[in-house]
């Protein structure tokens, strides 16, 4: 299981990405101080760290200068907006950088894409009696392979990656089809219908009022 540090002062803005993080299947823990931080990422490993810059004990920058050799992958999560600030975050080397507030399916789309770079993806998911090879790109539900197309197959990742969450239906657009959403909702309803059907998840995938899907925990 992929470990992912958050180091936030906010305490409901910590809790709230540590257990989506959880969550999405990923083994997240928190702190609050800068030195705190440092402290653990000597004492463990982690594939992955979310980091605010206005911190206690050491600021975010000061602490990004530390982690540098440990070749961990950071992504600044910050109310700080200004271009400079994003500039300044990347030139140091951080990975991505992320304004409060933002949207949690945001956070984790940016969270998987940096661990995609970083070739830390883990190559096999489950929910329930679904397997999901990331490899092979093949689904298996008690065994045996499930055809999918390309796109139920990424709408299907994103729901795992994703579950516990409450999704927007023009989230699940952009993010499965990589563009736009224009404001049809049929697209999205028609795959979500079919991986009901292909996959007996019509008691798992839940629609949400006014909102979009969530697929429901384990």
């Amino acid at each position: 299981m992929l470990k992912i540090l958050v180091v936030e002062d906010d305490p409901s803005i910590n809790a709230l990405i540590t257990l989506s993080l959880q969550k999405a299947g990923y083994h997240a823990e928190h702190t609050d101080d800068g030195l705190k931080a440092s402290e653990l990422i000597e004492k463990y490993h982690y594939d992955l760290i979310l980091l605010d810059i206005m911190l206690p004990g050491l600021d975010g920058y000061q602490l990004l200068d530390y982690i540098k050799e440990f070749h961990t992958p950071v992504i600044f999560i910050t109310a700080k907006s200004q271009v400079s600030d994003r500039v300044k975050g990347l030139k140091m080397g951080a990975e991505d950088y992320i304004v409060k507030p933002f949207d949690i399916a945001e956070l984790l789309a940016r969270v998987e894409t940096v661990l995609r770079r970083y070739h830390k993806t883990e190559r096999v998911l489950s929910f329930k009696d679904i397997v999901v090879d990331t490899d092979s790109h093949t689904v298996k539900k008690d065994g045996r392979v499930i055809e999918l197309t390309l796109k139920e197959y990424e709408m299907l990742l994103y729901f795992i990656r994703n579950r516990g969450i409450a999704l927007y239906r023009e989230t699940i657009y952009e993010q499965v089809w990589d563009e736009s959403y224009m404001g049809d909702t049929r697209t999205v309803d028609l795959h979500v219908q079919r991986i009901r059907k292909k996959l007996g998840l019509s008691d798992e995938i839940k629609s949400v009022y006014k909102v979009g899907y969530r697929l429901k925990d384990q």
